[in-house]
């Protein structure tokens, strides 16, 4: 976690440790405009499917905030099109997401 400042990596812990504690593959983070952070791990069920960003985005905004400062996904190096919509969709453009493997290392650092 080396380069970020200390709410990005929180942000990364926060994944991480949802990702453990729940035993999935991916698991993310969000941190709305107000510093509230919500973390959360990928729904599959037959009638829903959502990846661990999108989650993470979903509970920030049934929580009532009103924007995104950064995100962070752990264990999904490949593109999360869906996910970086959402960020988008209720963040706006250019909020930072950091992505890391699954042991935590980052791997990129991109823009919704």
């Amino acid at each position: 976690m080396t380069d970020l400042d200390p709410e990005d990596a929180k942000l990364l812990t926060l994944a991480t440790a949802t990702r453990a504690r729940v035993g999935t593959n991916e698991g993310a983070a969000v941190r709305d405009s107000d510093g509230r952070t919500y973390a959360a791990a990928p729904v599959s069920l037959p009638s829903l499917t959502l990846s661990a960003l999108q989650v993470a985005v979903v509970m920030a905004v049934s929580s009532g905030a009103t924007g995104l400062e950064a995100a962070a996904v752990v264990g999904r190096v490949e593109a999360d099109a869906d996910g970086l919509g959402a960020v988008r969709e209720f963040g706006g453009r250019g909020i930072p997401v950091i992505v890391a493997d699954g042991a935590g290392e980052i791997v990129a650092k991109a823009s919704a």
